[in-house]
């Protein structure tokens, strides 16, 4: 960890418009959460008594009836809390909750008290919509779940879309730095991909290409991983896939790899991507091995993955009795940055080997390495893997080269049976033709890549890293001092009283009110509340804006609570004995001439 003693920065600026403080639930979303959370219990005892009665087909024809009723009450509420906490949160206004009609609403106390602050037939309408939306819509209980998580997931994504930050066009718009992108070097690609060898059009690329990828790409990724990977051998282009994103070689992998209801390991905390497509495709479960930030004997450093607590996990699962096809790792670590040596990845491929399970290993952030004194070790560079035929290495030019809008990822699996399924899915997740012919002329320019390119990043990368540790450091705000990747994960317990995901989230809201977007811990399955992941690898003006933000976000928690302190001391003056009898004496002693500060 890193950590320095300097006081807190006071605010550098203050953005308009922004004044949402931090609130405690409010009482009718409480009554909201306790009414879903008696819906889905409810549903989960319909779902158990429906398996015990499919005999009967009467009653299993009435019984579904029930389902459904239930949950269309089910989407109801979450729809309206979604969009109304959202609604709450884009805002510096209270929220405030509508009222649930008696049928939606059962028998929650405290209903009446709560009153909203909409007209009667404003709250129809906007219910009525809701139900249009969501439940009218006619989704199937599938579609229902990817509407849910679409919601859950993007709106405050799709905000950032439509109000971002410019110098000079927008400077109260929103600075993201949650998102895991790089913007240090357009530049140096923009020029690049300008050049003359990048505007090349043929039939063949105007056509289907093999669902692979075509063959001109596939050999240049394996020279290309065959290069920087310190492969012993050359690599085989027919082991190689191409597909439109890493997430996708890994949603294809689950598929090919795993049934419905299968498991995977996985340390926390993760990239939150893969939660999300094992959820909207696949349907694997991914079985979490919960990482600690505490340094003990067992831990000699923060969040660090062991043998024992993958077999620890591994017995657990049994116990469970899921079915574990695999352990995902990623190297150099998303959200950590840290990166895996040589003897943890060999002891890592060791216990999947003895509990034939795959490995599924992305190593995107390869090249994304800026400490040179620690460092990468690829997969594909061991002299000999403990099993070849059950290792899978994903990579991708998003990361390190700051071209995620190209969509490229690809797969390197020794096993051709792997690779021949996964191909498959190129039906529907290749690049196009145009696209590909680019990525391939960008990786065959070793000369630029090597003089101009990396040396650049790398040299940004660490400007940026220093330059977004040295505030934190300033701020005393703790966190983790790697060499690799593009973000920090930084340590913000200290903001949160008490120290919970509710307070986490309602910290990430205040960031988000002045407009600022980070990632937090509990999306990326953290067990322990307080870590956000900050993306340090944009542009100078815009990082010294943004944690001109960060600054005054936190100075505003401060205030709160001296505030808060202040009050209750104040408070329990009003009520001592001695002030009430100084109070009812001649002497003329009055509270309003108190001032708290000189106390």
């Amino acid at each position: 960890m890193s950590h320095q003693s300097d006081s807190l920065h006071k605010p550098c600026g203050q953005i308009k418009g922004q004044g949402l403080k931090t609130q405690k639930p409010h009482p009718r979303v409480m009554e909201l959460i306790m009414r879903l959370r008696q819906i889905v219990n409810e549903y989960i005892l319909q779902l158990e008594s429906r398996h015990q009665q499919e005999e009967l087909q009467q009653e299993k024809q009435q019984h579904s009836q029930n389902i459904r009723d239930q949950e269309a009450i089910l989407v109801h509420l979450m729809c309206e809390v979604v969009n109304l906490l959202h609604s709450g949160a884009s805002s510096s206004l209270e929220l405030q909750l509508p009222q649930l009609s008696q049928d939606s609403r059962g028998d929650a106390g405290g209903g009446q008290q709560a009153q909203s602050s909409r007209e009667p037939d404003q709250l129809s309408h906007q219910l009525r919509d809701l139900k249009t939306a969501f439940i009218s819509c006619d989704l199937s209980n599938r579609g229902i779940d990817v509407s849910a998580l679409y919601q859950s997931n993007f709106q405050d994504f799709i905000a950032y879309q439509g109000d971002k930050y410019h110098e000079d066009k927008n400077t109260l718009g929103f600075i993201n730095l949650g998102l895991s992108e790089n913007k240090l070097c357009i530049d140096l690609l923009t020029e690049r991909l300008s050049r003359s060898d990048m505007n090349y059009i043929d039939d063949d690329l105007l056509q289907y290409p093999d669902w692979r990828g075509h063959a001109f790409l596939r050999e240049e990724v394996a020279r290309f991983l065959t290069y920087y990977c310190k492969a012993p051998e050359r690599l085989d282009p027919e082991n190689v896939v191409v597909l439109n994103s890493c997430l996708s070689v890994f949603l294809t992998l689950t598929m090919v790899l795993c049934d419905p209801g299968d498991a995977f390991l996985i340390p926390t905390p993760f990239y939150s991507g893969f939660s999300l497509t094992s959820d909207l495709y696949s349907k694997v479960e991914l079985i979490h091995v919960h990482l600690q930030s505490k340094i003990t004997e067992a831990n000699t450093q923060p969040f660090q993955l062991t043998v024992d607590k993958l077999e620890k996990a591994m017995v657990e699962a049994k116990f469970k009795r899921k079915k574990v096809r695999g352990l995902v790792l990623t190297n150099p670590n998303n959200p950590l940055g840290d990166i895996y040596s040589q003897d943890s990845l060999k002891e890592y491929l060791e216990f999947a080997k003895r509990h034939n399970l795959h490995v599924i290993i992305d190593e995107i952030y390869m090249l994304s390495v800026f400490r040179a004194s620690i460092p990468f070790h690829s997969v594909l560079g061991m002299e000999s893997l403990p099993d070849p035929n059950r290792t899978h290495v994903i990579w991708g030019t998003s990361k390190s080269f700051g071209i995620s809008g190209f969509r490229f990822g690809t797969l390197y699996t020794h096993n051709k049976e792997v690779a021949s399924a996964v191909g498959t899915f190129g039906f529907l997740h290749s690049i196009s033709g145009i696209t590909q012919h680019k990525l391939c002329r960008l990786l065959q320019d070793r000369e630029w890549i090597e003089k101009v390119y990396l040396p650049t990043n790398r040299s940004r990368m660490q400007e940026a890293h220093r330059y977004i540790t040295n505030n934190l450091k300033t701020m005393k705000v703790p966190f983790l001092n790697c060499g690799s990747g593009l973000y920090i994960w930084v340590n913000l317990k200290e903001y949160l009283d008490p120290c919970t995901f509710e307070e986490e989230q309602l910290l990430y809201r205040r960031f988000l009110d002045h407009k600022l977007l980070l990632a937090p811990g509990k999306a990326c399955k953290c067990k322990e509340p307080g870590w956000f992941r900050l993306t340090f690898t944009d542009k100078p003006q815009r990082l010294e804006v943004a944690m001109e933000r960060f600054s005054e976000v936190l100075a505003n928690v401060k205030q709160d609570w001296v505030e808060v302190q202040l009050a209750d001391a104040m408070a329990e003056i009003v009520s001592s004995p001695v002030h009430q009898a100084a109070s009812s004496s001649s002497s003329g002693y009055s509270l309003e001439n108190f001032d708290p500060f000189y106390f």
